[in-house]
């Protein structure tokens, strides 16, 4: 049975006209039960699953901001359109090509399809390639590195799962999270207990709660232990820009890191050509690690540290979530676990570094 909130109802707020159409999320709040609670009611499979009263607040609160559901929860229920919508940051990402196919085998299992749906801040297609996403979609799932896509699309206003979101302000009706603070504090951990003390993170130039995620978790890993110091410096998730943003790091006053923590395993490839540029041997004048273990991280020498994000099982996880949603269920919680893989880019520093 769903979870509802027992609260009395207070007045949803009038819905100015200039704003967008309500959604299932507002009719949800207004009513102060959950996203899936208004979907058995408006769909008509309350019965048994939700109190008479809770459906009644559910159909006052969409009558009061003038609710209307849209083409494809219709088609959804005739069975019409079985089409997703998966939002990435950019095609030519190994990690989201591997969510992609986690995330079509579950809907092929299920008779779904999967369409991709790049941001068009990168080198995505036309701002909106469909007449109306709402008659064309079931649902969809977008990363978080993705999010301001879904305005272009209005694909806010559909079943909506988020990948690598803040679980207490995402948008969607589920969240999926890969475990990325236990990756952190794995990282973190190694290299302290292998004697480094001084670290230089290289974090990505992008405003994403993951990224977030990382850097406060290295900050609180490393600042629990006596003696450590800990620089930040950003770059784009490129191998140019990483290497820059090395260069400038390794050259500047102060002391010489003996860890190098990189937010991406793209961003580890372009410090390694940083490093040897400088003439500093990996691991033995400075360890480094990254996260992803991309097939790029095997392809480096030496091979590098990394943390394994399984991006398929990420991918098949916000596809049933999704399914979910639609169907009025509650998805699965938990973080998908992530697992440090030791390499040869690590090891303990050499003596000539203070520690």
């Amino acid at each position: 049975m769903c979870a509802v909130h027992t609260s009395r109802r207070r007045s949803p707020p009038p819905v100015p006209p200039s704003s967008t159409r309500p959604t299932s999320r507002d009719v949800a709040q207004a009513a102060g039960v959950s996203q899936a609670a208004v979907s058995l009611v408006l769909g008509d499979k309350w019965r048994g699953r939700v109190s008479e009263a809770t459906a009644q607040r559910v159909r006052e609160a969409a009558r009061d901001l003038g609710y209307r559901p849209n083409l494809a929860a219709r088609n959804l229920r005739l069975g019409r359109t079985r089409t997703v919508l998966l939002v990435v940051p950019a095609l030519t990402t190994e990690f989201f090509a591997g969510v992609y196919t986690g995330a079509a085998r579950v809907a092929s299992a299920h008779g779904f399809g999967v369409l991709l749906y790049p941001s068009p801040e990168g080198i995505g297609p036309a701002r909106d390639p469909f007449a109306s996403a709402q008659a064309a979609l079931d649902g969809v799932i977008a990363s978080s590195m993705a999010a301001d896509a879904l305005t272009a699309i209005r694909g806010d206003q559909l079943p909506l799962v988020m990948l690598d979101s803040d679980p207490d302000g995402s948008l969607g009706a589920a969240t999926v999270n890969l475990d990325i603070a236990d990756g952190v504090r794995q990282t973190a951990d190694h290299l302290l207990n292998l004697g480094h003390r001084h670290f230089l993170h290289l974090a990505a130039d992008i405003a994403s709660w993951t990224f977030e995620v990382r850097a406060h978790e290295l900050a609180t890993r490393t600042s629990a232990t006596p003696g450590t110091s800990l620089r930040t410096i950003r770059a784009p998730i490129s191998i140019e820009g990483a290497q820059a943003a090395t260069e400038a790091a390794l050259t500047a006053p102060g002391p010489r890191p003996t860890a190098l923590v990189c937010d991406d395993d793209k961003l580890a490839a372009g410090a390694y050509k940083a490093l040897r540029r400088q003439g500093l041997r990996i691991p033995d004048d400075i360890s480094v690690t990254g996260l992803d273990d991309l097939a790029l991280a095997t392809a480096i020498d030496p091979e590098l540290t990394t943390v394994r994000l399984d991006a398929e099982l990420f991918g098949e996880r916000g596809m049933q979530a999704l399914l979910a949603v639609l169907d009025g269920r509650e998805p699965d919680h938990g973080d998908i676990p992530v697992e440090l893989v030791v390499r040869g880019s690590t090891a303990p520093p050499r003596p000539s570094h203070p520690s």
